[in-house]
């Protein structure tokens, strides 16, 4: 039985991604970019990737691409992402993704892709117009986490049967080969804003392609934009309740206390708590304030960076290299196990 190698340094190594397609908002800040942040340290090994390589699942305009790239790494390190302590890089820039990626096209079944609900949302009426790699990006995205053996990815509940897909390959590719080789990786989904929704519609996901600008928050958004959004988010009449509960059917008012929550690091139910029975005079510009003191200085340092594409070109290289020398031996023992030679 072949089996895989532990890194000894840490117990457990984290693997995610976000894909470059511009306009990052605050539910890409609260849904991701903080929960990196949060990993960071002692226990983990972290890895944070642009995949690019999922962008081009449909057709990209080739200097946006470039510009939506330098945009997230940009967010990520304004945001608390340190380059010398996680490994940051752009997914194009490692060959394991695609070669892996597609030992990985041979393993998984067609009837596993048929079930993925994220293609059949992309595609809707189209199956059939759209690219192939639409349809069997998962294998690819299961590649992205496997090639460095990751135990841990953070994502959002849409992403959840990702993760799952990724487990049935590990399984059916140590099954097939008769190997205990790739580990069994557990999404983590946690924080109470992992879901942002619109600031006009609370049923609705907060999106850069909505209809209005006042929908969402940009992480480029200045001060003042920032603080204007949240004092016209739509609300109800009625005053906050002092318990969860009394928030159900009232979808604006809870994605507000989950983004203050979000935002100070707490719980809603520590926001209801603190904010019982006040109207939303009263909430909605402590809202801003809090929004404007934890943003404005990321998108300050969001535009310096982006100013200098440069400076980041050299943050992805270099981290690049890093998961380059993590996840070449892991795709070596691949093929090995497989049975393709080696001969250079």
């Amino acid at each position: 039985m072949t089996t895989l190698d532990a890194n000894p340094a840490f117990t457990q190594r984290v693997f995610s991604g976000i894909k470059p397609s511009g306009g990052l908002t605050l539910g890409n800040y609260l849904g991701a970019i903080k929960p990196w942040v949060n990993m960071q340290g002692p226990d983990f090994e972290t890895i944070y990737c642009v995949v690019d390589l999922h962008a081009i699942t449909v057709w990209q305009d080739p200097k946006e691409l470039r510009a939506a790239t330098h945009e997230v790494v940009a967010a990520m390190i304004a945001s608390g992402i340190d380059p010398d302590s996680s490994v940051v890089f752009n997914q194009s820039q490692v060959a394991a993704h695609a070669q892996l990626g597609w030992i990985f096209n041979c393993v998984a079944r067609v009837g596993w892709m048929n079930r993925m609900t994220q293609f059949k949302d992309k595609a809707g009426k189209n199956a059939e117009q759209v690219s192939l790699g639409l349809y069997a990006y998962p294998a690819l995205m299961a590649a992205d986490i496997l090639a460095y053996h990751a135990t841990h990815v953070p994502v959002g509940e849409d992403q959840k049967q990702h993760v799952e897909l990724t487990r049935d390959i590990a399984a059916k590719f140590n099954h097939d080969f008769g190997v205990d080789f790739f580990p069994k990786t557990n999404p983590v989904i946690e924080g109470p804003a992992m879901r942002v929704m619109n600031l006009r519609d609370g049923s609705k996901k907060m999106s850069k392609s909505g209809e209005s600008d006042m929908e969402r928050i940009n992480m480029l958004d200045t001060a003042e934009l920032i603080a204007k959004k949240f004092k016209k988010a739509r609300t109800d009449p009625a005053a906050l309740p002092d318990n969860l509960e009394d928030l159900k059917g009232r979808a604006e008012a809870r994605n507000l206390v989950d983004i203050y929550a979000g935002l100070s690091g707490t719980t809603p139910e520590a926001v209801i708590a603190e904010y019982a029975g006040a109207g939303w005079g009263q909430f909605k510009p402590a809202l801003a304030d809090l929004a404007v003191a934890k943003l404005a200085p990321i998108s300050d340092e969001m535009r310096r960076l982006m100013a200098d594409p440069a400076e980041l070109d050299q943050i992805l290289g270099k981290g690049a290299d890093k998961a380059e020398a993590i996840s070449r031996p892991i795709l070596d023992q691949v093929y090995d196990i497989v049975g393709l030679v080696r001969s250079r």
